[in-house]
């Protein structure tokens, strides 16, 4: 996703000259190189200062410019968290904060670098749009969408490595729309990011095994949340899975439940997400998860019930 971030603001650099990256002493890998070797006068680095990224976003934003702030999840949102609420949300900022490697994509480098509730944290903020995307290619619509978008946005990222899940998926990218990404029947599984991959590795499980099959849908916009497209959901699966990377609190299956009840949803709701808890041990992202409880075997026999 990383190296995706930086080809695509590169390419629209080239046609969209007030567009400007901001960065906190890190830049998107090496991939940043050419944006910075054509047009140096738009890349910032401003070192280990977040809260100074934010405020010269913020005044670029004031001056008609199309800015970006990036920098690792956690220190893209915390450190600067008054300055996002106050220069950009206040005053609704056309600004985009980017945030890399969010969720547990750091693992080795301990919870400070971890962002596991950052949703909550951002979808607390007035005026504030979120777009979690689910691969590379789902990126690539999603940051268009933050430039041309009236308010600011949290754009959350993972880190490198991702596969690409929407290659064949039937819905389009829309800015706020719930998107189908494969067909199926009965279940659904609903989720963001790139711990979607994790239903599709189920989804080739389940047919090769047990010749089922079942659908997945990427809630990619999660403020503001497509409502109707949520009940829509809700009514035409008989269960629905909810799978995230993110804690409980503030979540997309604390919203879907509250829609559920809302609505009287006859289907039967489980999620399946990150502990409300510090988890105090290194390792791969994928030993973190596991502390997490968020295992392909454990999403396997949650579907199986």
């Amino acid at each position: 996703m990383r190296d995706t971030f930086s080809y695509v603001l590169h390419e629209m650099a080239k046609v969209v000259p007030d567009v400007y990256i901001v960065v906190a002493d890190i830049s998107p890998a090496a991939s940043m190189q050419p944006f910075r070797d054509e047009f140096p006068d738009r890349f910032i680095n401003v070192g280990v200062s977040e809260q100074s990224m934010i405020s010269l976003c913020a005044g670029l934003a004031l001056r008609g410019c199309t800015p970006f702030a990036y920098t690792i999840a956690p220190f893209a949102i915390y450190r600067p968290f008054e300055h996002i609420r106050v220069e950009l949300c206040y005053q609704n900022l056309p600004v985009t904060v980017v945030g890399v490697g969010a969720g547990l994509s750091y693992s080795v480098a301990g919870a400070t670098h971890n962002a596991i509730e950052d949703i909550a944290v951002m979808s607390a903020i007035p005026n504030m749009s979120i777009i979690a995307p689910c691969d590379p290619e789902e990126l690539k619509s999603a940051i268009w969408a933050c430039a041309r978008h009236a308010g600011p946005v949290y754009l959350r990222l993972g880190k490198a490595g991702e596969p690409n899940l929407t290659g064949e998926a039937p819905d389009l990218f829309e800015f706020g729309r719930v998107r189908k990404i494969k067909s199926g029947e009965k279940i659904a599984i609903i989720g963001y990011g790139p711990i979607l991959s994790m239903a599709f590795e189920a989804a080739n499980y389940f047919k090769d095994k047990l010749q089922a099959d079942f659908a997945i849908y990427s809630v990619h916009t999660l403020k503001p949340l497509d409502v109707e497209g949520i009940k829509n959901i809700l009514i035409q699966y008989e269960r629905v899975i909810i799978l995230e990377e993110t804690t409980h609190q503030g979540s997309l299956a604390m919203q879907t439940k509250e829609i559920a009840w809302d609505i009287g949803a006859k289907s039967r709701i489980e999620c399946m997400g990150l502990k409300d808890e510090f988890i105090k041990c290194y390792g791969t992202k994928d030993e973190l998860l596991s502390e997490h409880g968020v295992t392909m075997q454990k999403l396997i026999e949650l579907i199986k019930k």
